[in-house]
């Protein structure tokens, strides 16, 4: 797979540009990897919560929702483990103070200047030491100043020369290797040195840093005062386990489903809206005897897969990936991940975990209070094992956009001579686009705007219509295009005569003529509703 940067920061700028994600509090030089919504993002997001709400909570039988408080007890987290668990191994350079999670720390390398730089040059093959050197005299001067070899060339080249001799190694080394050679210290005894993915210097060992926000109720800070911003929204449900179950009378199998806002205090964020320290999840806690989680977590496994090819996103760019066992969280037993390949690799959008009875036992011996379900047939309190299904919104928005973004040459909207231009369109899925359909006068007279606007009041009963009277009607089209606007409709003097306008397919560029009176019709056709 071939990695493409250039495309998300092309994604980022028409984002803006059209307003559907904004850096949050730009105009203080915005805070990292925060970001806010525009008009059109707000839309497309709460298309995407939508279409999540009701194909996983109102078109069932089995599902019921709820919305749970943000700050919960302090308790709850120490239950749920995340007290104690929640944390990420991180490692600081002792030369520019970068923190970074350990187990992203070879990604980050992989993804620097600098190595690619080396890599270049060392995969031509036949690079001496002499080649090595100059490469730390010059390149890794500019892009890595903390590496040992930048540092001082010449002692590292030698000492490299006498470890690999010693160890009778070949002159081919592999790249990490090679790199560890290259980061560490002439007379280090405690092994090679992974390097600082920015500067190359050295990173401190590894040590556990707790992801939760923390924060204090009432007017006094102290032990007593303590609460966390929430990191998932799955222990809201579990401890309205029997609250839920009670009042919606549910039996086994049922689930409760939440959407919600979390915080995790990530240290390596970035790639657009892919991992922020404020995000919105979609949960689903799948509540099942606790000898049948094999077989839901196939289940929602497969249909939680299909769920984002329906929206739009091309199958042969998703995938579903088990984790390994080094890979799962402390209440999980298996679990699998929808990813996503977005231009720097492929990214998970959604886990599918067996949690067990995990979450439940927790939470009944910590406060001391039954979370069972009562078994008519066996007469038996049992307590339920869970499947969860849990995704990310933001994420979700992320993978639409990405997939959706298209080049492509077409003829010049100009005079209609010389070469043609790029076309920039988001091929969004009608039913979640922000605006579905576009309405043009070609021009702002004759009485076209009237007509115009008053087919946009029409329209918006059953639609998401827009009214865009600005320019060329080629510009306004290449404007929608990017907007991911599905269809147009261009009100022009032929409109005046014989009431038909002129309708245009995104997608395709494709245009007819249609009455005016069957507007709603044509798009309920092609929208295939």
């Amino acid at each position: 797979m071939s990695k493409q940067p250039n495309l998300m920061n092309k994604l980022t700028s028409l984002a803006k540009r059209r307003g559907f994600i904004f850096q949050s509090s730009e105009i203080y030089g915005g805070l990292a990897s925060t970001w806010d919504y525009g008009h059109l993002g707000v839309e497309l997001k709460r298309n995407v919560k939508n279409k999540w709400w009701r194909d996983v909570v109102t078109a069932r039988e089995d599902v019921v929702g709820m919305d749970a408080a943000i700050l919960m007890h302090p308790k709850v987290w120490e239950a749920s483990g995340h007290v104690k668990n929640f944390a990420d191994d991180m490692q600081m350079c002792r030369h520019c103070q970068k923190l970074v999670r350990s187990d992203h720390v070879w990604g980050m390398i992989e993804d620097s200047d600098w190595y690619r730089s080396l890599s270049d040059m060392y995969l031509k093959g036949d690079v001496t030491g002499a080649d090595l050197k100059k490469w730390g005299e010059t390149k890794a001067k500019k892009l890595a100043p903390n590496l040992a070899i930048a540092r001082n060339p010449s002692v590292t080249i030698s000492w490299l020369a006498e470890r690999m001799e010693a160890a009778k190694d070949s002159q081919v080394i592999p790249m990490r290797e090679l790199v560890q050679y290259l980061a560490t210290e002439q007379l280090k005894e405690d092994g090679l040195q992974t390097p600082c993915p920015r500067c190359g210097g050295e990173l401190t060992a590894p040590r556990p840093f707790n992801l939760m926000f923390k924060t204090h109720i009432g007017p006094t800070e102290d032990e007593g005062s303590i609460a966390y911003l929430r990191p998932e929204t799955a222990q809201g449900i579990f401890v309205n386990f029997l609250n839920v179950q009670a009042a919606a009378r549910a039996k086994l199998p049922f689930g409760i489903a939440q959407l919600g806002k979390a915080f995790r205090n990530e240290i390596t964020t970035g790639n657009f809206l892919f991992r922020t320290r404020e995000f919105e999840q979609m949960e689903l806690e799948y509540f099942v005897q606790p000898g049948e989680t094999a077989k839901w977590l196939e289940y929602w496994s497969q249909a939680r897969l299909a769920w984002y090819a329906a929206l739009g996103v091309r199958p042969e760019k998703l995938r579903l990936r088990p984790h390994g066992e080094d890979e799962l969280a402390h209440y999980s037993t298996a679990c699998y991940d929808v990813e996503y390949e977005f231009p720097f690799g492929w990214g998970e959008l959604e886990g599918i975990a067996d949690r067990g009875t995990f979450d439940l036992d927790q939470h009944a011996e910590f406060s001391g209070k039954k979370l069972t379900w009562f078994d008519t047939q066996s007469g038996e309190h049992i307590v339920p094992a869970v499947v969860e299904a849990s995704a990310g919104v933001d994420r979700t928005v992320l993978t639409i956009l990405t997939d959706a973004y298209h080049e492509e040459e077409v003829p010049s909207t100009g005079s209609g001579q010389g070469k043609g231009e790029t076309r920039v369109v988001l091929r969004l899925s009608p039913s979640l686009a922000p605006i579905t359909v576009a309405v043009f006068p070609l021009v702002n007279k004759d009485g076209m705007p009237e007509l115009a606007k008053q087919l946009v009041d029409d329209l918006r009963g059953d639609f998401s219509a827009f009214y865009d009277a600005g320019g060329s009607i080629g510009r306004r089209y290449r404007r929608q295009d990017e907007a991911g606007t599905p269809f147009g409709v261009t009100v022009d003097g032929q409109t005046t005569e014989d009431q038909t306008v002129t309708v245009r397919d995104r997608d395709t560029m494709a245009q007819e003529r249609v009455s005016l009176d069957k507007v709603k019709g044509w798009l309920r056709e092609k929208m295939g509703s």
